[in-house]
């Protein structure tokens, strides 16, 4: 399927490896320029090489990081009027109601909701100036369904979810879509990271942490990051115009809920 968005301009954030690659792919094969940012300089840059590699689009690095306004400012000048934006940051650590104080809390709403909210706020106004746009959230999962032990992480993509519920009507009018996509297990260092944690908490080696993990998906395996990239672009593309203020599950079935 033409996607319709060659030559479009994207800025995507947390971008050098897991879910933000899988989406900069997919958005580059379908003829997209890029605006890849990451904090980790070699990583973000062997990232842009194989890309521009691979599709022969235009990829620029900027290596910041995307929850301060320094880095935000940095990125944006950088990034210039892009067509389509793809927010996405790290998971906050998990743990227990008990764990977390203000400060917490204050750097999982910055990466998690503020960050992106600030990101729409300066790019927004272009988009709707030239009369059409795309704006792709990468949250959780755990909107839907809370997972306990991610309380930081519930609290804050929730906090986002509500904004772009608002947000999105009044700028769909001009031609500019904002939705979620809402990631469930991929096989991503997140993923990892996790199974480690399980690993630890419940005295097993990595394979059995996953395994059992893998367990409580219906599809019985971790998503990947180009699966992800694919409904990504495809959120992206000139046939999404009428998806507006969704929120996108790609979980492999493991949220279980009706609707």
């Amino acid at each position: 399927m033409d996607l319709g968005i060659k030559g479009r301009r994207a800025l995507v954030t947390a971008s050098s490896k897991g879910l933000g690659r899988g989406c900069a792919e997919a958005l580059a094969e379908a003829g997209v320029d890029l605006v890849l940012n990451a904090r980790g300089a070699e990583a973000l840059e062997a990232t842009a090489a194989d890309i521009r590699a691979a599709h022969g689009v235009e990829v620029t690095a900027v290596a910041a990081d995307i929850t301060t306004e320094d880095g935000r400012a940095r990125v944006l000048e950088a990034a210039g009027a892009v067509d389509i934006l793809v927010t996405n940051a790290g998971g906050p650590p998990p743990g227990m109601w008990s764990d977390w104080g203000r400060s917490d809390f204050i750097a999982a709403l910055d990466a998690n909701m503020l960050a992106p909210i600030a990101l729409m706020t300066a790019l927004l106004p272009g988009m709707i100036e030239r009369g059409w746009g795309r704006v792709v959230n990468i949250t959780s999962q755990s909107v839907k369904a809370p997972i306990p032990q991610l309380g930081l992480s519930n609290a804050a993509r929730t906090g986002l979810t509500g904004y772009v519920a608002g947000t999105s009507r009044q700028v769909a009018p001009h031609g500019v879509t904002i939705n979620n996509l809402l990631p469930g297990i991929h096989d991503t260092d997140r993923a990892t990271s996790l199974d480690q944690g399980v690993s630890q908490r419940e005295g097993v080696d990595m394979a059995t942490a996953r395994a059992r993990r893998e367990a409580t998906i219906p599809t019985r395996r971790y998503g990947t990051p180009e699966e992800f990239g694919a409904a990504c672009a495809f959120i992206c593309s000139q046939h999404a115009g009428f998806m507006v203020g969704q929120n996108v599950l790609l979980d492999g079935g493991a949220t279980n809920a009706t609707i």
